[in-house]
């Protein structure tokens, strides 16, 4: 919530007028909702002020609870329907209500993926004036059960010495106790039932920071510790991870280990034969499905020839640039992170691909000095992260190539970067979004450029 200024005791208000009231947190507020916003929430307007309700659809008649409120800005929560749209479902999950994971379970799949395409739609058109010569169908997998890896938040309430396990409320810290999450793979669906027990029977549960979950190759717990483990408490969770045949990796001051070191992650991309091996901490996308469509969608919409050197920025372990090298001449991956650019090098060895070069750069500078960049390319592959690839686009188009396939978990940076890629000559031929967190609003896009 906003503060006044405060300057030697005195409260000063903007010149014109005393400033409104603030809105309390836990106001109660009936409201009428009139569209969703980007992230998924209803959106209403009431005295002035607009008001983004999570929970809420389109054309319903709400009680809306304060969440925070600053300036003409009120977030707030559902708390009751009067008047439901015909869209709504009942949230398939029972921690619906206060988890703050997943945000569109209330609205069938088939829907969250038409408010997805709309938001990419309105996204291109707003911002680069463009419409793509073709929109690709959605690229989606199963709307449950599809998350392999999950953070658990973990914290000792030390007024009532216990141990609260499970994820973050919606604008808040609380921790809402979760047995069960059905966005989650089986077999961590599984280690999350057990998970709570176990770490509340440790003798110093206080040391625990977080856990994360891992299925790909083989199972994995990470436990973030802020203090040494005690002997005891080791081994009860060596015996717990052993009976569950589940690695055990452990991170305190340094980098995540496993506790054995024979233990190695890591996760397939079966089309191409390949293996990537990962450690806790290296991003990998946590839908694995979707993840493989993306990858076969990209390369499609690229066409390497066999003859042709390509390029992948923000390469990360080598997911793209892996797969690509299965069809190209040549493969330049680059990546801004050093221990990525290692784990992505030692990838392509294992695999036995020897038509690819990796190296470190900062991305969100120009490529023009890069020696790397010398003699162009036939195709450039960008995944960046949220912030985009605004450097790296601004002057693409001199390293020659013709096709370009933007992979984006952002639509408004996107929508910002098509803006220079059209001043260069290149024209938007193909887009579409990809599911890859359903029952979230959370909207990933795959963009073609070419050249003409």
């Amino acid at each position: 919530m906003s503060k006044a200024k405060r300057n030697g005791g005195l409260r000063f208000q903007p010149t014109g007028g005393t400033r409104a009231p603030q809105v309390p947190t836990g106001k109660k507020q009936r409201l009428s909702i009139e569209r969703l916003a980007g992230d998924g929430r209803g959106i209403a307007f009431f005295e002035g002020r607009t008001w983004f309700v999570s929970g809420a659809l389109a054309g319903e008649e709400v009680e809306a609870r304060v969440l925070n409120a600053h300036g003409k800005v009120v977030e707030a929560r559902l708390e009751r329907v009067f008047s439901p749209s015909e869209a709504r479902r009942p949230a398939p999950c029972k921690h619906f209500d206060r988890c703050g994971g997943c945000n569109l379970q209330h609205l069938p799949h088939a829907a969250q993926l038409e408010l997805k395409q709309r938001l990419l739609a309105e996204q291109l058109q707003r911002v680069a004036g463009v419409v793509p010569e073709q929109w690709a169908a959605p690229l989606s997998g199963p709307e449950f059960g599809y998350r392999r890896r999950a953070r658990v938040a973990v914290r000792w309430d030390a007024k009532a010495r216990k141990l609260d396990v499970g994820f973050r409320a919606e604008a808040s810290q609380d921790i809402v106790a979760i047995d069960d999450c059905p966005v989650l793979v089986q077999p961590l669906q599984s280690i999350l039932r057990h998970l709570p027990l176990l770490l509340q029977s440790l003798s110093k549960p206080q040391v625990v920071g977080h856990v994360e979950l891992f299925s790909g190759t083989a199972l994995a717990l990470l436990l973030r510790h802020t203090a040494p483990l005690v002997e005891a408490d080791l081994a009860r969770l060596q015996a717990f991870c052993s009976e569950a045949g589940v690695q055990l990796w452990l991170q305190g001051e340094g980098q995540p280990a496993p506790a054995n070191p024979a233990d190695t992650l890591g996760f397939t991309l079966e089309p191409w034969n390949l293996e990537l091996a990962y450690r806790p901490g290296d991003f990998v996308q946590v839908n694995a499905q979707v993840n493989t469509a993306m990858i076969e969608q990209a390369l499609a919409w690229l066409a390497p020839q066999a003859d042709e050197r390509v390029l992948d920025l923000f390469c990360g372990l080598g997911n793209f640039a892996l797969p690509l090298a299965r069809q190209a001449r040549e493969v330049v991956a680059v990546e801004g992170v050093q221990a990525m650019v290692d784990r992505a090098a030692a990838n392509a060895q294992r695999n036995k691909l020897h038509n690819t070069q990796f190296f470190q750069a900062d991305l969100s500078q120009p490529l023009a000095t890069s020696g790397w960049a010398a003699g162009g390319f036939c195709a450039v592959l960008l995944d960046p992260p949220r912030d985009g690839a605004f450097e790296v686009v601004r002057n693409i188009a001199a390293l020659g190539a013709r096709r370009l396939v933007y992979v984006s978990c952002n639509p408004a940076t996107l929508a910002r970067d098509t803006v220079e890629l059209v001043k260069q000559g290149y024209r938007l031929k193909c887009a579409g979004i990809l599911d890859m967190f359903p029952q979230t609003a959370h909207v990933e896009a795959m963009a073609l450029f070419e050249v003409g």
